[in-house]
């Protein structure tokens, strides 16, 4: 038998182990019109049931595939925290999705998201989340759910961590898979806007290795180091599309992970590769100062980052001019970088890139 003290029992509740219900509540209120700003035929995008409902029938697609995508943001997350600026690392995570469905030729339709922290802050969980509602605008998808995780014990009281997942649609006869790439075809690179969010871990090195602040000025420009380094991810969506429905492309490549080296033999027929020529396009002087101060050598540095371009996109020689076109009317920054080619030497290097370590150096 176990005597109980009834006075110095103090009742327990969720919030004082850390979980607060009620800010989690608020947030989901406060949210509520950014949401609702992503509004498009097949969603009504209201939150707060258990799932976000999505009516293909209205998208008005004959015979569609459906294409998923999820990814997170990565490390880029610290400098966020770093710099104590947080309205763009939402675009971030729905660019990194979307821009992953577009190279397959498919219309982004509607995107989740996991935000995940160790004590709830609602100011800045909310500005994560209206940049995840901009993004979802800037793509034409609607935001038709996600989650908010407050988790003390798993992550420090001021971290956090997202994750996003998008589907989207293609006409089954308008899926692309690179397989009609052939030698000879051009390779247009989009400009990038900087690092995009690939690469933080190297960054962040470099950072502390040169005893940095993230809140003064950068040694490449007049800006704040760490609102240049936060510079969100572009997203290719719509300029893509409107090439594709034009018949003008043949492959994209999203230029994330793995940098140029990794990302574009991904859309190449077995036997081909490509000859791109780094004096073509405009290299953002963040690349320069990360290739100096951290004494990066070419390989290093375009299998690590963007370099400037952050989607490959390849068409048939006599379509490059239409396609140059139509893309720039879309807003893109668009360079000749290169050409498809035969690998006569199964030995040689997928991509190669001549005149980097002078244009990269400047």
């Amino acid at each position: 038998m176990f005597l109980v003290d009834e006075e110095a029992i103090k009742s327990q509740n969720y919030k004082d182990a850390g979980v607060d219900i009620d800010a989690a509540a608020d947030l989901v209120e406060a949210i509520r019109p950014h949401v609702r700003s992503t509004k498009r035929p097949g969603a009504n995008v209201d939150i707060g049931g258990f799932g976000g409902l999505f009516d293909m029938a209205a998208t008005g697609y004959r015979d569609p595939i459906l294409v998923a995508a999820t990814d997170g943001v990565g490390t880029k997350l610290k400098v966020a925290l770093s710099a104590g600026w947080h309205d763009g690392v939402g675009i971030d995570l729905v660019a990194m999705c979307v821009n992953d469905l577009v190279v397959q030729g498919a219309e982004p339709l509607f995107f989740l998201d996991y935000f995940a922290t160790g004590k709830l802050a609602p100011k800045r969980a909310e500005a994560v989340i209206a940049g995840i509602a901009s993004g979802c605008r800037d793509a034409g998808c609607a935001l038709i759910g996600g989650e908010t995780a407050e988790m003390p014990g798993m992550y420090a009281n001021d971290e956090y961590d997202l994750a996003g997942f998008a589907v989207g649609a293609v006409e089954r006869d308008a899926a692309l898979d690179g397989q009609e790439i052939q030698a000879g075809d051009v390779v247009l690179g989009l400009a990038s806007t900087g690092l995009h969010s690939n690469g933080f871990s190297l960054v962040r090195k470099i950072v502390d290795d040169q005893d940095l602040d993230y809140n003064a000025p950068a040694p490449f420009n007049s800006d704040q180091l760490g609102r240049t380094l936060l510079t969100p991810t572009k997203i290719y969506v719509r300029s893509c599309l409107a090439a594709h429905k034009a018949g003008l492309i043949k492959g994209l490549a999203h230029i994330t992970g793995g940098g140029l080296l990794e990302n574009i033999p991904r859309i190449l027929p077995a036997g081909l590769g490509v000859h791109l020529d780094a004096s073509t396009w405009y290299l953002p002087p963040v690349f320069r100062w990360l290739g100096e101060a951290g004494i990066l050598d070419v390989p290093e540095m375009a299998h690590t980052f963007n370099c400037g371009i952050g989607m490959a996109v390849i068409t048939a020689p006599e379509q490059a001019d239409a396609a140059l076109e139509i893309l720039s009317k879309a807003g893109e920054s668009v360079y000749r970088i290169g050409s498809v080619q035969s690998l006569v030497d199964p030995n040689t290097p997928p991509v190669i890139i001549d005149g980097a370590a002078a244009a990269w150096r400047g």
